[in-house]
């Protein structure tokens, strides 16, 4: 059997009954793509179901508000793609009628999408002949094909890119793009695949050199970045505290957060008080009482980032300007650490 006969065939057998599997609609299945990019299945079903009770076509999601689009994000993490999600669904709804480009260069021009997810749109919804080409489709094709090249250099992604296309079933194009892609979710796994079950075992390049434990290969990632934040929760007589919405490029862009002021170390209990400028909030330094909230820095580890964090309650006698209730905060979009500090601090003022 040909390469892609044993990917269909396997498919046939041992797809995961998903809901973006039961249609052809472009909408739910963009949206899956969208969520499961650097997300696992398990994890970004339940937002998938989410985002369809909420926003049922792509007119409803253009017409939400940002900010409820990122409320009902918070938690699957890479806020770009909501953002992004949001901008293509506008984009839908002013320029294309509310109805997907149905080419592979029509849906490149979608803000989020790229080649991998025009490519996964465009063959399962309109049997366009494209080749996807994600982790596990790289973690597949390296494997059987005994390839080493670097799957995240320029001639490695090239290569694969033209190899893909060489095997890749024309015909039956959506299933089997989903089915290899199923195929490394599920049996090609990154660490201890049962070879011995394996349907392709037989002519498997990485099985026969026993390298399965070395392909694909990939180039180290660039040097993660240190970053010290310290975030200040003001309380105010009124039971009041102070949320900003983070502009510009960055992380969490988008989202809500405590005043924050950023630092070269962690911070001593006893220095705090200086650092309380920084955050250019009328009033701070006016605190009755300053207090370190978790004794240790919450370590959040990004993909070029890990930040070290600290919260500290900042109890004022006056009242803040532009502050929300307390028991108001839990209805905004925020990064998930702060979520898990509001639910966390919120049974003390309550």
């Amino acid at each position: 059997m040909e390469f892609s006969d044993v990917i269909l065939a396997w498919y046939r057998t041992h797809k995961r009954d998903l809901p973006w599997r039961n249609t052809r609609d472009p909408y739910p299945i963009w949206l899956s793509e969208i969520m499961l990019q650097q997300t696992r299945v398990a994890q970004g079903l339940p937002y998938f179901l989410k985002f369809m009770e909420h926003f049922p076509t792509v007119g409803d999601l253009a017409a939400a508000p940002e900010e409820e689009v990122l409320k009902l994000w918070q938690g699957l993490g890479y806020y770009s793609r909501a953002r992004n999600l949001h901008a293509a669904a506008k984009t839908i709804s002013r320029e294309y009628e509310g109805n997907f480009p149905q080419t592979y260069e029509g849906l490149l021009k979608l803000k989020g999408v790229g080649a991998y997810t025009a490519a996964a749109i465009s063959s399962i919804c309109f049997q366009e002949p494209n080749p996807v080409v994600d982790g596990n489709v790289y973690r597949v094709l390296s494997r059987y094909f005994g390839v080493d090249l670097p799957v995240n250099a320029p001639e490695g992604m090239r290569y694969f890119a033209k190899l893909a296309r060489e095997v890749m079933d024309a015909e039956q194009i959506g299933d089997y793009n989903q089915g290899l892609m199923e195929f490394g979710a599920l049996q090609c796994v990154p660490r201890n695949p049962d070879c011995a079950a394996c349907p392709l075992g037989g002519g498997c390049e990485a099985v026969r050199q026993g390298r399965v434990g070395e392909l694909p290969v990939k180039l180290p990632k660039k040097g993660v970045r240190t970053r010290y934040f310290n975030y200040l929760f003001p309380v105010d007589r009124e039971f009041r505290t102070l949320l900003t919405r983070r502009n510009g490029p960055g992380i969490w862009e988008g989202l809500f957060e405590f005043p924050l002021v950023e630092s070269g170390g962690v911070v001593p209990e006893d220095g705090i008080r200086a650092l309380l400028p920084g955050a250019g909030i009328q009033g701070l330094g006016e605190a009755t009482d300053v207090v370190r909230f978790n004794p240790n820095p919450i370590i959040h580890k990004l993909s070029h980032q890990h930040l070290y964090v600290t919260f500290w309650i900042v109890h004022l006698p006056g009242s803040l300007e532009g502050a929300v209730p307390i028991s108001q905060m839990h209805s905004y979009p925020v990064p998930v650490l702060i979520a898990n500090f509001m639910e966390t601090v919120k049974n003390s003022y309550f």
